[in-house]
């Protein structure tokens, strides 16, 4: 009898719990991929309320995104458009062969236009690279280093080109079997490389190291440029971080390459972090992953 009670109730706690522990697995996934569950309608009492409030929550958070997500595109995309009028009319001064000092203004508003096109279309790529950071691969996939060296190299080129910038890349490992997407951890590592770009100063150098060590894939990126103080660590991680600041040829920032790079990187179960000796005495972000 006793034994027959116990069954009873176990099937009762467990109808009451399975419908919390679906919301719980919805609530989950779409936190951790923005995964969207069909939860199940056919409860008829305060578990289905639940299930179906929460399904509104889930929907409506997603409509939200997808809405921000687009008026920002759309603005990012009509700022451009906006920043093409002066240039165009620059362009039309210095046709018409005006005079020296006119010439030179109207080439400063072209330059000046020059950068306001290049920040746009960073803001943009870092708004799709914030979209690519739920996409996560869950199945393990060999990465070989020296496939996707060339696209860093190409992406990284001009900026170190213009700063007079030696960069060392150093590849000790050619193959890991990691989570993440190849396309991500190339764009993290341009992040990282275009960061240490613009905190060092002309005519010195960038090492980038990739190694293996202690069942870690480590990969580091090293510059000898303005740094940081250690009690600033945190502070660089965080979206729109107050410690957005100038580069050392007043290259402008946006505040948030670092957080996405953060982001891509534990959402692919690794660890990004970063360290420094002090003011002008360079900077060192580190990627670590479990292999």
């Amino acid at each position: 009898m006793t034994l027959l009670a116990t069954a009873i109730t176990l099937l009762v706690l467990n109808k009451l719990i399975k419908p919390i522990a679906i919301a719980s697995k919805a609530l989950d996934d779409y936190r951790d991929s923005r995964k969207i569950a069909a939860l199940p309608t056919d409860y008829t009492d305060e578990a289905g309320l639940l299930l179906c409030n929460i399904q509104e929550s889930i929907n409506e958070a997603e409509n939200f995104i997808n809405e921000k997500q687009d008026l920002v595109y759309m603005l990012s995309h009509d700022l451009k458009n906006f920043a093409g009028n002066p240039q165009g009319l620059a362009k039309l001064i210095i046709s018409e062969e005006p005079s020296e000092s006119v010439k030179n203004m109207a080439e400063l508003i072209c330059e000046s236009t020059e950068l306001q096109f290049r920040y746009i279309e960073n803001f943009i790529k870092l708004l799709k690279e914030q979209d690519d950071v739920v996409k996560v691969n869950p199945e393990v996939k060999a990465v070989l280093f020296s496939n996707i060296v060339p696209f860093i190299n190409e992406q990284v080129e001009q900026r170190l080109l213009d700063k007079n910038i030696k960069m060392d890349l150093v590849l000790e490992c050619n193959e890991a079997k990691l989570k993440i997407d190849e396309g991500l951890l190339v764009q993290v590592l341009v992040n990282l490389i275009s960061n240490a770009v613009k905190f060092s100063y002309f005519d010195s150098k960038i090492k980038v190291r990739i190694f293996s060590a202690d069942s870690k894939l480590i990969m580091t990126v090293k510059d000898y440029g303005m740094g940081f103080d250690r009690n600033q660590i945190e502070e660089l991680f965080k979206k729109f971080t107050k410690m957005s600041r100038l580069g050392t040829a007043n290259e402008g920032s946006t505040g948030i390459g670092l957080y996405l790079c953060k982001k891509i990187i534990e959402r692919n179960k690794g660890r990004l972090t970063a360290s420094s000796e002090g003011k002008n005495k360079g900077a060192e972000f580190k990627i670590e992953f479990d292999v």
